[in-house]
């Protein structure tokens, strides 16, 4: 269901998917479809995650699920972030997934479009992302959904030695 009470409808692979907050009872089939796509299960990652977006009701940080006949097949999780370095508040996108045997169904597309309309209520006009430059099916997702190179160039460094 989206922010403005409106459930967000696609075709799934045996019947409707819908979008909703993410309940706590949905961590096990979180946790689940991250170690399909990862390969790592992170339990304690996920129960914090969850604590610190989908518990509470916060518009600005937003857990949502999408749900086919009654089963959890995709996470998309997101945030309003303010001012950082220097840019006005804008809406960031830090995880998106879709169980495998689900995808090209437009799963990822109704979360995405959900998580926006969530985010445009608590006034961002602008969203965000970052991934791995070799993370090709996440990148032609996000570029399918009009998403561009942005101003910033992101620069890291390791802090071993």
């Amino acid at each position: 269901m989206s922010a403005g009470g409106t459930d967000r409808r696609a075709r799934g692979k045996t019947g409707e998917v819908s979008v909703r907050k993410a309940r706590r009872t949905d961590l096990e089939r979180v946790i689940g479809i991250d170690a399909t796509v990862t390969g790592i299960e992170k339990d304690d990652y996920w129960h914090s995650v969850f604590h610190r977006y989908g518990a509470g009701n916060r518009p600005e940080r937003q857990f949502l699920v999408a749900e086919c006949d009654g089963l959890v097949v995709g996470i998309v999780i997101g945030e309003v972030r303010d001012w950082e370095f220097g840019a006005p508040p804008c809406g960031w996108v830090f995880a998106i997934d879709v169980q495998p045997e689900y995808r090209q169904r437009g799963v990822a597309s109704r979360m995405l479009d959900v998580l926006c309309e969530g985010l445009r209520t608590s006034g961002v006009r602008k969203l965000r992302t970052m991934l791995s430059r070799d993370n090709v099916l996440i990148l032609s997702f996000f570029r399918s959904q009009g998403m561009r190179t942005g101003p910033f160039i992101p620069l890291e460094m390791d802090l071993d030695d």
